[in-house]
């Protein structure tokens, strides 16, 4: 899914730090579980604070070998050992996203599920990815409705926000939506500025 700069234009109007960087990540897992199940795709959307999009990329990732067979429900990802066959190995990608992530925010839709998933791969992959500051655009949206009286899912996201969403599950399909919301959510919050942003952001040490 291609989703141009335009979308994101509207981090302009109100931060007031363009040198701010986010970086939307998802990704695609065989499983719910961190210690049972693997990584199998990342999707990455680098904007910096005037909505530009400076970094934008998504790769499938080759299992090691035992865990070839393991692809997990491909009804919902879409992934099949066929895809992933000749993707690049886990320490490749995982390189290339430690090179993305340097000095931005880290943001993803429920960010700690994608965190103990990414942490688990960098390990296994002996790379050091460099997450800081981490946004949650779920956590963003919960807070906006105490009550609960509205999905936070982020389909319902788009929707509500008018985003296209065109391949749900699709590593950057994902994130590109991810990055689309997050103006909405940030103006909704009223956060201008990179001080506002750290009071909103995930406890490391609880994701």
């Amino acid at each position: 899914m291609a989703v141009t700069g335009a979308v994101y234009s509207g981090l302009v109007t109100f931060l007031d730090d363009p040198s701010l960087r986010f970086a939307v990540v998802d990704v695609e897992t065989s499983g719910l579980s961190v210690r049972r199940h693997r990584v199998l795709q990342v999707g990455v959307v680098v904007i910096d604070g005037r909505g530009e999009v400076v970094d934008r990329w998504a790769s499938l990732i080759r299992p090691r070998r035992r865990w070839f067979h393991r692809v997990g429900p491909t009804a919902i990802h879409g992934i099949r050992r066929r895809d992933v066959r000749a993707a690049p190995p886990l320490p490749e990608v995982m390189t290339r996203l430690a090179a993305s992530l340097a000095d931005t925010v880290f943001v993803a839709h429920n960010a700690p599920f994608d965190l103990a998933f990414l942490r688990k791969a960098a390990r296994d992959a002996s790379v050091d990815l460099p997450i800081g500051a981490t946004l949650c655009t779920l956590r963003l949206s919960r807070q906006l409705d105490p009550d609960r009286t509205q999905s936070h899912r982020l389909g319902a996201l788009c929707e509500r926000y008018e985003v296209a969403l065109v391949r749900p599950h699709d590593a950057l399909a994902d994130a590109d939506a991810t990055a689309a919301v997050l103006p909405h959510l940030l103006r909704a919050h009223g956060i201008t500025s990179r001080e506002q942003i750290g009071e909103r952001l995930v406890d490391q040490s609880a994701a």
